[in-house]
């Protein structure tokens, strides 16, 4: 019980500090953007995790498949929540801030 409470709060974190350093650091049309593609890098590590670690499968526990599986879920509401010109506007924002910075 308290490894799930555990997984719980890591959960939790993972997800709900982004979304308040994004809410804080980026233009409000960015967030949804920057928070998906968070999350989908979130859910390929929960998931490369869970494949590494080989957890025996009980319906019992939460495991690392799960938090992949809710990365996902929330990851795929941000982005059908944005609007496509959004993400665009954060593609471009992010290539001119490499441009910049380069010598």
């Amino acid at each position: 019980m308290a490894e799930g409470i555990a997984m719980v709060t890591l959960f939790s974190l993972l997800t709900a500090l982004p979304a308040v350093l994004a809410l804080h650091m980026l233009e409000p049309g960015l967030v949804l953007p920057a928070f998906s593609v968070l999350l989908f890098a979130e859910a390929a590590l929960a998931g490369i995790a869970a494949h590494l670690i080989h957890m025996p499968d009980n319906a019992e526990d939460i495991t690392l498949w799960d938090f992949a599986g809710g990365f996902t879920l929330i990851g795929c509401a941000a982005a059908v929540l944005g609007e496509p010109d959004q993400a665009a506007l954060f593609l471009t924002e992010q290539g001119s801030l490499r441009a910049a910075s380069q010598p």
